[in-house]
C-alpha cells in the first residue's frame, strides 16, 4: 500500500470527508482492520482564501509548494489535494516536489466518460466556474461544460465560503442549488459536476434528477485505486 499525501483544511470540513471515503474504501477492499497509509496537513484556510481574494495564486501556490515538500519529506509517495480550486496552482506544487500529484479533474472527466455523457454542468466556487484551469481538463476529455450564469455563480460561491466552509448546511440553500441544477439540465446538461469539496455535504443524489459526480467521493477513491495499485484486491 502506498502512503497518500493529503494536502487539507480547504476547508477542513470536506478534509474530514476525504479521511473518511479512504478508510472506508480500503476497510471494504481489504477486511479486517486494514486503513489507508496516509499523511495529512491541514492548512489554516484564512490565509489561503486571502490569498485567493487578493488573485495572489503565485503565493498560494508557493505555500501549497511547501506543504507538498514536507508530505513528501515525511514519506508520502503521492499527493492529493482536498479541493479543487487549489488545483489552479498545481504547476507550483509540482514545481518543488518528485513524487506526482493526482488531479481531481482526470478522475472526474474519467468518471464522466465511463457514464457516456458529454455534456455536463460545473458548480463551484467562481473562481472554479469561472476561470479556465478546471474547466479546460475537462473539455481536453471531448466533454462539453456548462455553468451557472452570474447571479447564480455568486450565490453559489457565497454558500460555500459562507455555509458549508463553516459546516452550516441549510434547506433554503439547498433549495437553491436544486433549482441551478434544473437550468442546467433544461440547458443541457447530462450530469453536474460537484465541483467544490465542500458541495457534496449540501447536495444529494436524490436533489438531482441526472446523475451527480460528487468530486470528493471521486477523488478520495482514486487515491485509494492508486495506492492499491500494486495491491491484489
Amino acid at each position: 500500500m502506498k502512503t497518500i499525501g493529503l494536502i487539507g483544511g480547504m476547508s477542513w470540513e470536506s478534509s474530514v470527508e476525504y479521511y473518511r471515503i479512504i478508510n472506508e474504501e480500503v476497510k471494504n477492499r481489504l477486511g479486517g482492520l486494514h486503513s489507508a497509509k496516509c499523511l495529512l496537513y491541514s492548512v489554516d484556510f484564512t490565509e489561503i482564501e486571502r490569498y485567493q481574494a487578493e488573485g495572489d495564486w503565485e503565493s498560494a501556490g508557493k505555500s501549497l509548494g511547501e506543504v507538498a515538500t514536507s508530505l513528501e519529506n515525511a514519506g508520502a509517495e503521492f499527493i492529493v489535494i482536498c479541493t479543487n480550486t487549489m488545483h489552479k496552482v498545481i504547476d507550483y506544487i509540482e514545481a518543488k516536489i518528485s513524487i506526482p500529484v493526482l488531479h481531481i479533474a482526470d478522475a472526474t472527466a474519467n468518471q464522466i466518460k465511463k457514464s457516456n455523457i458529454t455534456t455536463v454542468g460545473l458548480l463551484g466556487t467562481k473562481y472554479t466556474m469561472e476561470q479556465d484551469f478546471y474547466k479546460s481538463r475537462i473539455e481536453s476529455n471531448g466533454i462539453r461544460v456548462l455553468v451557472p450564469n452570474d447571479i447564480e455563480r455568486e450565490m453559489i460561491n457565497k454558500v460555500i465560503y459562507e455555509e458549508l466552509c463553516l459546516g452550516n448546511i441549510k434547506q433554503s440553500s439547498r433549495d437553491y442549488y436544486k433549482e441551478v441544477i434544473k437550468n442546467l439540465v433544461t440547458n443541457g446538461a447530462e450530469g453536474i459536476i460537484l465541483g467544490c469539496t465542500e458541495i457534496g455535504l449540501l447536495v444529494k443524489q436524490e436533489d438531482s434528477e441526472v446523475p451527480l459526480f460528487d468530486t470528493t467521493e471521486i477523488h478520495a477513491i482514486e487515491s485509494v485505486n492508486k495506492a492499491l495499485k500494486y495491491q491484489v484486491v
